[in-house]
């Protein structure tokens, strides 16, 4: 009876590995045919639309070229459509707030890869080894009563 009960046991185990279906993930596209994402670095948060077009990418209401002047973090925003080679075949509409210029240009680098993921699922696995879905947490520390700045002691004086 228990040699029995084994015997089904395995039955059962290598009928579901069989049944077993891949779990694929599907794009995730409003009615207009756009992504929407949220990226988030230091204290900047960027809301992200991406959708087809020919590479228009614009940033509270300005072009690129009028809202980051340098290139540097024109160079940040494009790595997602870069290293996925999608340059020139999305257009990218988002706000941002907060932060300075670079925590901005890397939210909108943090949106943008978050929602090519929702766009297009099967660029996850480029996405992901390049670090482009996590999103880094590092902000500055806070002023602690007593002291200078965060860490930093006033001038000890002996006399």
């Amino acid at each position: 009876m228990a040699t029995k009960k084994i015997e089904s046991l395995k039955d059962i185990k290598s009928a579901t590995a069989e049944t077993e279906v891949k779990t694929t993930r599907k794009s995730v596209k409003d009615k207009q045919g756009r992504s929407y994402a949220t990226g988030k670095r230091k204290d900047a948060v960027a809301r992200v639309w991406i959708m087809p077009g020919k590479g228009n990418i614009t940033i509270n209401s300005k072009s690129i070229d009028e809202y980051f002047a340098r290139p540097v973090l024109k160079m940040v925003i494009n790595q997602p459509f870069a290293i996925t080679n999608r340059e020139n075949e999305f257009d990218v509409i988002c706000t941002v707030k907060g932060g300075g210029l670079s925590g901005q240009a890397g939210a909108i680098k943090h949106g943008i890869s978050k929602a090519l993921n929702e766009y297009e699922p099967e660029l996850r696995t480029i996405l992901k080894q390049a670090g482009f879905l996590t999103r880094d947490d590092r902000v500055v520390e806070r002023k602690k009563y007593g002291k200078a700045k965060a860490r930093r002691s006033y001038q000890f004086s002996k006399r």
